[in-house]
């Protein structure tokens, strides 16, 4: 497993989960797909293979972006589409369809931590392991994509002890995937503290909204390939 620290990927990733940027757009993702493979270009395919293979997709992102056609982005968002559609049937998360400023596309699905752990606490629920037992099936199911997992927490005490306790949420999912059979090696962790709230600090209602982890999902170069191919069902 990997834990991104500062690399590109990682920063890429993080922009993409600041829901009040404007550089969010929801889409179906058969749409957002052509428009990847379709007007991207090279540079936004370059991005999809960076955070696709740690730099070793860059390869094929780029060619997706500069040379394939709306193809194999429209294959890619098919794929996207029906993972989504399983991952939309599990209590308590929340899926979305995402795409950042290039086009990159993505499903985010966020859990609250209130689904997850006790206050304050590292420890996965008891009622969580349903959940995420449920999640990490279609994971498994789904072996061309990548995973990247992000902590959040809200601003009630130090900086020091929420990076720590939002590093050791998206750890603790982290090491629950894999003990489910999630490939470790398509896991990356990252905490975020109280860095990218989704609602305001200020309320009760707004904390408890940001005390969750999401989760990014991306085609890797092993899905990116078999767009190229025609081999994607």
């Amino acid at each position: 497993m990997r834990t991104t620290k500062g690399s590109m990927a990682a920063m890429m990733a993080a922009a993409l989960l600041t829901t009040g940027c404007a550089a969010f757009q929801n889409m179906s993702k058969t749409g957002q797909g052509a428009t990847i493979g379709g007007g991207g270009g090279a540079v936004a395919g370059a991005a999809i293979g960076a955070m696709a293979g740690g730099g070793k997709g860059a390869a094929i992102g780029t060619a997706v972006g500069a040379g394939l056609g709306a193809g194999v982005g429209a294959l890619i968002g098919r794929r996207m589409d029906k993972q989504k559609a399983e991952l939309e049937k599990i209590e308590g998360a929340q899926v979305e369809t995402v795409t950042d400023e290039n086009d990159l596309q993505a499903i985010k699905v966020t859990f609250n931590d209130k689904i997850l752990f006790a206050t304050g606490k590292s420890d996965l629920s008891d009622a969580s392991r349903s959940a995420l037992g449920k999640f990490a099936a279609s994971l498994v199911q789904s072996p061309e994509t990548d995973i990247a997992i992000y902590g959040h927490t809200d601003n009630t005490g130090s900086r020091a002890v929420n990076q720590k306790l939002s590093e050791e949420r998206a750890q603790a999912v982290a090491n629950y995937l894999i003990g489910q059979k999630v490939d470790p090696v398509r896991i990356t962790t990252r905490g975020l503290a109280y860095d990218s709230p989704i609602a305001d600090n200020s309320t009760e209602e707004g904390r408890a909204q940001n005390r969750r982890v999401e989760i990014l999902i991306t085609a890797n170069d092993q899905m990116i390939q078999q767009a190229q191919d025609g081999t994607l069902k």
